[in-house]
């Protein structure tokens, strides 16, 4: 077990070493939750567009308790057993941590939140969807938002890595839940409405949030 964490914190420094002005602004930017909020907004526009307020009120509703539940598995149970201190927390290994507008994160990181919330809500949105550029586009916003965590200094890989895989089961499980149990309940045939809100929009939206941050980074050189 202790080769495992010292290979964890040798690529945690590896990878947390690598770090330039531009990107410090984009990954920190990335990290935050606000600035998600029309992306998850769009999401939710799309579904009650599509299937009605009614079952679309109980997707969102699916899709809220995926979220947090990979966040209470994580945050409200995992950290407080395993109480494993973040990079940024380590007392033997802060000092050589590149750390980001003084952001230090909480005490402790087992397992990461931020990978768990964003890959449930990946996956559970890639099975429910089953839209190719969609899919793409979550796994590339899951990988992106987790990896900027390493690079903050807030989380080893490993926290990451086991935040992501609970986060993608639990998506799973909703998703499978949701179809079994509440889908049938719902009669109504869905009607594709003539509208430019589709699911393409969430793509549209997700892209054009990215490349806004990332032209914000540049000015900031």
């Amino acid at each position: 077990m202790d080769w495992i964490i010292n290979f964890d914190k040798e690529l945690l420094l590896t990878l947390n070493g690598i770090h330039t002005p531009f990107f410090d602004y984009f990954m920190f930017t990335i990290s935050g939750k606000e600035v998600w909020l029309l992306l998850y907004l769009t999401i939710i526009a799309v579904i009650g567009n599509k299937y009605g307020w009614k079952q679309g009120g109980a997707i969102v509703l699916a899709m809220i308790l995926t979220i947090v539940l990979s966040d209470q598995i994580t945050s409200g149970i995992m950290k407080p057993f395993f109480e494993r201190f973040r990079p940024s927390r380590d007392p033997d290994l802060s000092n050589l941590v590149h750390i980001v507008n003084n952001y230090r994160g909480g005490k402790y990181g087992f397992a990461s939140s931020h990978a768990a919330n964003t890959f449930a809500l990946a996956v559970f949105s890639i099975l429910f969807f089953k839209h190719k550029p969609l899919a793409v586009f979550m796994l590339f916003w899951a990988v992106m938002v987790s990896y900027s965590r390493i690079y903050l200094g807030v989380h080893y890989t490993g926290d990451i890595l086991v935040g992501a895989i609970i986060g993608a089961t639990v998506g799973a499980v909703i998703y499978g839940v949701y179809r079994k149990y509440i889908e049938p309940k719902f009669n109504e045939q869905v009607t594709e409405k003539c509208t430019m809100l589709t699911t393409n929009s969430i793509v549209v939206i997700g892209v054009t949030i990215f490349l806004t941050l990332l032209l914000a980074a540049k000015t900031m050189i």
